[in-house]
């Protein structure tokens, strides 16, 4: 879905069509190239060895979340439930994952990879991001992985997040985020967003700037935002769109080198 004038429903549509496809072609074990280099041999290892461990994500939410044992996490846009796998390792039986997902390909991967895994303090539940079917104060810590910038309504996802969260609960996520803004460009901000796809994470992407704000909007305190990966061309143009093929080199490294993967972090004050 690269068409900015789409509507959110549109948006959504096409973000689920996408990855219940792109789920259904993947395959088992901890081999792939982009799972190992995002959370290491170890970590992988420690899983059953025929889980599905595909994953879509942009970072590790599980390095910067500083999970401890008992407590209560979500995983929002859980995916095949990778992450909420490595989280149910560091909250052990007296802790709880929750992974929330609205795409039924990916919940049916989850919870055949959490039966194989024998993981009895896992739940997957279905339902959008915008609207989290938790109770408010449910959880010590969220999670997420490249999903947030997917939404089209960014602030309402931030907004329930910090609902569902205890007080003095924190948000760990990694998402898309970019790095200053798309000004200064021989092609419009609108053009740039008309001809990249939102399922491809970028389209929605917000500045670092923007993200600040509506974390804060939200009520969160203490907010982090660190840049763990700065793209190149290679990352997303190698089909680029046709809006964006005619670039030449150098316009088209400074354009996606403002796109990151980033870590963020922030907190919901404690009572």
């Amino acid at each position: 879905m690269s068409n900015s004038m789409a509507t959110p429903d549109e948006i959504k549509a096409g973000v689920r069509a996408h990855y219940g496809s792109a789920i259904q072609g993947s395959c088992c074990g901890p081999s792939d190239s982009m799972e190992l280099r995002l959370y290491g041999a170890e970590a992988l290892a420690a899983l059953p060895p025929d889980l599905n461990t595909t994953s879509f994500g942009c970072g590790n939410p599980i390095a910067i979340a500083n999970l401890a044992e008992g407590e209560v996490v979500l995983d929002l846009g859980s995916g095949g439930g990778l992450d909420v796998m490595l989280a149910a390792r560091r909250v052990g039986p007296a802790g709880y994952v929750y992974g929330l997902d609205m795409t039924d390909e990916m919940l049916a991967v989850a919870r055949r990879n959490a039966e194989k895994a024998g993981a009895a303090n896992v739940e997957f539940i279905k339902g959008d991001i915008e609207h989290i079917p938790l109770p408010d104060a449910a959880v010590n810590t969220i999670i997420s992985n490249c999903v947030i910038n997917l939404s089209p309504d960014k602030g309402q996802v931030l907004h329930e997040a910090f609902r569902v969260l205890r007080p003095g609960g924190r948000l760990a996520v990694s998402d898309i985020v970019i790095d200053g803004d798309l000004a200064g460009l021989p092609v419009s901000e609108q053009q740039i967003r008309d001809g990249l796809s939102w399922a491809g994470c970028i389209a929605g992407a917000l500045t670092v700037a923007q993200y600040q704000q509506l974390l804060a909007e939200a009520g969160f305190e203490r907010v982090a935002i660190d840049v763990t990966h700065r793209y190149t061309p290679n990352d997303f143009l190698a089909d680029p769109p046709e809006e964006l093929a005619a670039l030449p080199a150098d316009v088209a490294a400074d354009l996606v080198g403002r796109f990151t993967s980033s870590s963020i972090t922030a907190y919901k004050p404690a009572e």
